[in-house]
């Protein structure tokens, strides 16, 4: 797989591998801990180098799950994770980015990464309590000590991007960004043009449905996030549907699926963006890695544009909670 480049020269695989989905949000997981080691180690042999994972996936198991299925191969992959919430008896209480914390969690998980060093270390969500100044000068301060390489930020606004990159250089920036989450692209993406800085779409496939194997017949198990989730309500999916039909159709002339062609939209966007697609199966990784194969033309990028343009989507990408959590 070829590579790409995030903000201060790091150097990752073209599609990267989001790992929350292996320990948390999608429901019960059909395969076990030694499976999911299997899932993170083919990655690898297809040219996955960029894993994303966090201290609060689980809590911590997903961390520790990332750790020791990358143990072996280390000197070959990029681990990115994750701080900014406050964990009690195992659960968030809510948001924490005060330095002593950011002190705190990279030490915990470079224990649980089985590693010396985190090479992308993100703030999860913008900490209102917390100048973010105060969060990019703590993070430069684990860069001197070598326990960090790259500093991100997540779900952050633009006007933050800028002060928290003023302190210390930021490599890359994590939000939501699909054919059906457009939120990044007003503002967020021509700040991070503009500065040199990396883009890492999550949920590029937008949880699924954009994969075609989701619609308004479909039952979610107890557990799975999707339920808490407005665009997801049986009578969004059946209104959002048709983007899907017009994706696939395109992926079926392409003989390509609808999966591959909407990370194909995603990488034609901007030479920087790294999208981290989820999954739990062998089959996934292989299917998103050979979208890289999958060569759009500008008059299907602009139709695939129109299209979504044309039809809206119906729902939020979240919850109202989770809502009031994004953009700061």
């Amino acid at each position: 797989m070829h590579t790409r480049t995030l903000g201060q020269g790091l150097q990752v695989s073209v599609i990267g591998l989001g790992c929350m989905g292996m320990s948390q949000s999608y429901g019960p997981n059909p395969g076990s801990r030694t499976d999911m080691i299997g899932v993170l180690r083919a990655a690898v042999d297809v040219g996955v180098t960029f894993f994303d994972t966090a201290e609060v996936y689980g809590p911590y198991v997903n961390e520790e799950l990332v750790g020791e299925a990358l143990s072996p191969v280390r000197d070959q992959v990029v681990p990115a994770t994750k701080f900014g919430w406050r964990i009690e008896n195992g659960t968030s209480t809510g948001l924490d980015s005060r330095p002593e914390q950011i002190r705190r969690v990279a030490d915990a998980s470079l224990r649980r990464l089985r590693t010396e060093t985190i090479d992308l270390f993100y703030q999860h969500r913008v900490d209102p309590d917390v100048p973010i100044e105060e969060v990019a000068g703590a993070v430069g301060e684990l860069v001197q000590a070598g326990k960090v390489r790259h500093f991100g930020l997540s779900e952050a606004a633009a006007s933050t991007i800028r002060r928290a990159h003023a302190v210390h250089p930021l490599t890359a920036v994590q939000s939501e960004y699909s054919l059906w989450t457009r939120d990044p692209e007003p503002e967020v993406l021509p700040t991070l043009t503009e500065l040199g800085i990396g883009f890492v779409p999550f949920s590029p496939l937008g949880k699924g449905f954009l994969t075609g194997t989701v619609d308004a017949a479909t039952s979610f198990s107890d557990g799975d996030v999707r339920t808490t989730i407005p665009r997801f309500s049986e009578t969004n999916r059946a209104a959002n549907q048709a983007l899907v039909d017009h994706v696939a159709a395109l992926a079926q002339a392409k003989n390509a699926s609808p999966g591959q062609v909407a990370l194909a939209w995603l990488l034609a966007q901007h030479p920087s963006i790294v999208p981290i697609p989820g999954t739990r199966r062998i089959e996934r990784v292989e299917e998103n890695a050979a979208a890289t194969h999958v060569a759009l033309s500008a008059d299907e990028r602009a139709d695939l544009d129109a299209t979504a343009s044309r039809l809206g989507v119906h729902g939020d990408r979240y919850n109202e909670t989770h809502m009031g959590l994004v953009g700061k």
